[in-house]
């Protein structure tokens, strides 16, 4: 029987450089009779050659799209955005099954090249429903840190947004620039900012204020919260007290506001920061109805146009692990390694046929007209 051959591509999104598969789990699928072609990638976080090393057959970049049907093409983010049909079975983050802004024109391509999306956010143990790797822990932290990083800078550099920001090379880096700004910004405040997090016993609401803890943040700073704390319904006036509110709840259905304009403009407000983690920036039941557009780490920030003393941010990246990412990748492939090597009989093992049985109860809602 032929080895399955599972191909890396290289990613397209702008500044994001991590990688589903690492040389790590690339050596432990090549041990396990798989063949592994790696696209070169000029922005990856590890090295082509980290690859080669451990036996993966080096590809050129964009090549996925002319390979066998047989290939099985591993990603992470979205494909660019193109129309021409998908015939293959393609491993990635699709986005484009909870209403998302386009997700017909997303999805459509696969069904109308013949080709499968097995959605990485989709893929759950049966028995528990729990996803099997996530980078939910990476996402809270990154976000946590650039909250309180724009929190800083907005006292250090009124009227000024927060400058772009860039990749560390790891995670020691990033704390203490971190904690470099935000001695600044308590120099100028006089006092520590106050941190409330949604989600907190989350994977992500986890990274979120463990962040705020290595920053420097004394556990009596941050607030958290999860459901028990939000199931009243909001909007919640300890988010408008508090100075930063980081959101790492996964939203599945609609729930009431967080945070409205219409609470922002309500006497007291301290609220000068919002990290959106979820990014659910088109999601018909966002509850931060704040804003309406996706932030990237060149322009981190969206300011909430109309509100001064203080005025109030978003920040809304939809790729914030991006901002460690040597560090995600390894710690996302790592816990998606048991399910990539039943990749050669994916159809039989429970949890990909899952992840296909989702996907063809979405193509089922799909629009006529998309099929097209």
């Amino acid at each position: 029987m032929a080895p399955t051959i599972l191909h890396l591509r290289s990613e397209d999104k702008p500044l994001e450089h991590r990688s589903a598969l690492t040389p790590t789990t690339t050596k432990a699928l090549i041990d396990a009779g798989y063949v592994v072609n790696v696209e070169k990638s000029p922005v990856r976080i590890f090295d082509d050659e980290e690859f080669s090393a451990v036996g993966a057959t080096l590809v050129p970049t964009g090549s996925w799209r002319d390979v066998p049907k047989e290939h099985i093409i591993v990603g992470l983010k979205e494909l660019p955005e193109e129309t021409f049909p998908l015939k293959h079975v393609h491993v990635q983050f699709a986005h484009c099954y909870k209403g998302q802004g386009g997700w017909e024109t997303v999805l459509a391509r696969f069904p109308r090249g013949g080709g499968t999306l097995l959605d990485l956010e989709f893929l759950q143990e049966p028995e528990t429903g729990r996803r099997v790797a996530a980078f939910g822990y990476q996402a809270g932290f990154s976000g946590s840190a650039l909250a309180l990083k724009n929190w800083a800078w907005q006292l250090t550099h009124p009227g000024e947004p927060l400058p772009g920001v860039e990749s560390y090379p790891n995670e020691d880096a990033l704390i203490e620039d971190v904690k470099k700004d935000l001695e600044a910004g308590q120099a100028k405040a006089g006092r520590q900012p106050r941190v409330i997090v949604i989600g907190a016993l989350g994977r992500c609401g986890r990274g979120a204020v463990d962040l705020c803890l290595k920053a420097g943040l004394p556990t009596e700073q941050i607030l958290k919260w999860d459901m028990a704390e939000t199931a009243k319904g909001g909007p919640f006036k300890e988010i408008t007290e508090s100075d930063i509110f980081v959101n790492c709840i996964y939203l599945s259905s609609k729930i009431p506001h967080f945070v409205n304009l219409e609470s922002l403009k309500e006497p007291g407000r301290k609220l000068s920061v919002v990290c959106d983690v979820s990014a659910d920036t088109t999601n018909p039941f966002n509850p931060v109805p704040i804003y309406t557009v996706a932030t990237t780490f060149s322009k981190p920030t969206v300011p909430v146009e109309g509100l001064e003393n203080p005025p109030l941010s978003v920040i809304s990246i939809d790729h914030l692990p991006s901002l460690l990412p040597r560090e995600s990748s390894e710690s996302f492939s790592n816990d998606l390694l048991p399910y990539l090597l039943k990749l050669n009989d994916w159809q039989n093992n429970p949890v990909w046929a899952g992840a296909y049985k989702l996907f063809q109860e979405k193509v089922a809602t799909l629009p006529k007209e998309a099929l097209n």
